[in-house]
């Protein structure tokens, strides 16, 4: 079956500020989605990417666009306020019925994010452009495959610890920085019946989004988030006899 993918992009910086225009002149977002395209075609991925902004978000990431998106990836930062909290508990409930999340960098601030987390997401920062290293915790994750341990960013905001977020259900990345900092970079979490994998590396003053390490991070992240088979459609009982369970006798899921 095709995956459906919708990357979200916030869209602010790239039409302010003069040095995210010359790294990103066509858009985090653009960037972002051509890289999903490249990489799941190169894995044999039948894949279907479309961009969702916040300039448009009232029909891109309507109750009808997002019945037809399997995984959505959202990057956010300077306008979390302007989401819609109606949009916001959508998509969280998208995800508790099915839908995959991939919130990157900043959208830990996300309405959407701290909805699920049901905690601050506060963490530690500064943007002193240092090396990043993120390093594989999970080799076994299939979100690690092909990861090169560590992926070395050469200038990145720096994220550390602490990170208010609940215990991830699977950590796959950790992330040291120059002033010695560390940081969950890569956390997997199960929502309901949705999956959500937290990537911090990505900030708009650099272009870490063009790194190819970190495109196979992201397919490889959507093709994990990817709804499992009936998710969100639970089977229902037909003319099932009042106490099957009892004659052992079992049903006709329709």
């Amino acid at each position: 079956m095709t995956l459906r993918v919708a990357v979200f992009g916030e869209n602010r910086h790239e039409k302010v500020d003069p040095k995210v225009q010359e790294i990103y002149p066509e858009g985090m977002h653009t960037v972002i989605a051509e890289g999903l395209r490249a990489v799941l075609a190169a894995d044999g991925v039948d894949a279907e990417v479309r961009i969702a902004l916040l300039d448009d978000i009232d029909e891109t990431l309507s109750e009808e666009a997002l019945a037809q998106t399997d995984v959505l990836t959202w990057w956010g930062h300077m306008a979390h306020d302007d989401v819609p909290d109606e949009i916001a508990a959508r998509v969280a409930r998208r995800v508790h019925e099915g839908m995959g999340l991939i919130p990157l960098h900043s959208a830990h601030f996300s309405k959407v994010f701290k909805l699920l987390m049901g905690t601050t997401c506060n963490l530690l920062w500064r943007n002193e452009g240092e090396e990043e290293r993120v390093w594989t915790v999970s080799g076994s994750h299939p979100i690690a495959r092909g990861v090169p341990h560590p992926i070395v960013i050469p200038q990145q905001e720096m994220y550390g610890e602490m990170f208010d977020i609940p215990a991830p259900d699977e950590l796959v990345f950790i992330s040291s920085f120059a002033g010695g900092e560390v940081f969950r970079s890569g956390a997997a979490f199960r929502r309901g019946k949705g999956k959500v994998f937290y990537f911090s590396p990505g900030d708009q003053e650099y272009p870490v989004y063009r790194q190819p390490e970190i495109q196979r991070v992201l397919a490889n992240a959507v093709a994990w988030a990817r709804p499992e088979p009936h998710a969100g459609q639970p089977p229902r009982i037909a003319n099932a006899p009042r106490d099957w369970f009892r004659d052992g006798e079992t049903p006709h899921a329709i």
